[in-house]
């Protein structure tokens, strides 16, 4: 049985970036939506690998662009980028806190460029903290659906894949999980995820009230 719950984060407890959001990047920098995304969706891995700055990512987008991004163009991007991924679903927030009061060990693992991952932990913290590990791409250059990413993160547990759970909203990402000797949950909503992690939560301490853990989980008792 999985001792850990290693999360997502886009998809799964943050939303991800919404076609209002995406058009208003596009219209920031001036561009075709169609013809921005392909650029913007296209160079993104060294960003979020941290082998880019968020400036040199941009610069980057305006030369596929055919064109060139003054630096308060450049700021407003990014300003614009991480308020396009900043949304939570507060239901998702809850099952983790919920989660973490009934002692489930919880770990997080994203693939995130710098600029947004310090707005998470400037903005996110009250919940970022149930997470004994937060693994952000940027900060070790391993992204998903890489098999290091996930070995990376058992190694900092302590744990061999076989004893964590990943969830994820991305099929080629579970699947790359479950290679890399992870069990894998592929997310679809709460109530799915819900049900993985009750089927992992530490169970009542001898003596203890019956179903006193699946309450904490506002389960069924």
């Amino acid at each position: 049985m999985p001792d850990v719950i290693l999360f997502d984060l886009f998809g799964v407890i943050a939303r991800n970036q919404s076609p209002t959001a995406a058009r208003a990047l596009a219209e920031t920098a001036g561009a075709p939506p169609t013809e921005f995304h392909d650029a913007y969706w296209r160079l993104r891995a060294p960003y979020d690998l941290g082998r880019v700055t968020g400036a040199e990512y941009w610069q980057r987008v305006a030369a596929a662009l055919g064109t060139t991004f003054a630096d308060d163009r450049i700021a407003a991007l990014i300003t614009a980028d991480v308020a396009s991924w900043h949304a939570v679903d507060d239901d998702m927030v809850a099952l983790v806190e919920q989660s973490a009061a009934a002692g489930v060990r919880l770990a997080l693992l994203s693939n995130i460029p710098e600029e947004l991952a310090a707005h998470y932990e400037r903005h996110h913290g009250r919940w970022l903290r149930h997470f004994e590990l937060v693994t952000f791409s940027c900060r070790i250059g391993l992204a998903k659906p890489d098999a290091g990413a996930y070995l990376w993160c058992c190694r900092e547990l302590g744990l061999a894949p076989g004893r964590v759970l990943f969830i994820d909203d991305r099929s080629e990402n579970v699947h790359a999980a479950e290679r890399a000797g992870l069990h894998a949950h592929l997310f679809t909503g709460l109530d799915a995820a819900a049900r993985a992690i009750d089927a992992v939560r530490p169970q009542p301490m001898p003596g203890a009230p019956p179903g006193t853990a699946a309450a904490a989980l506002g389960g069924p008792a």
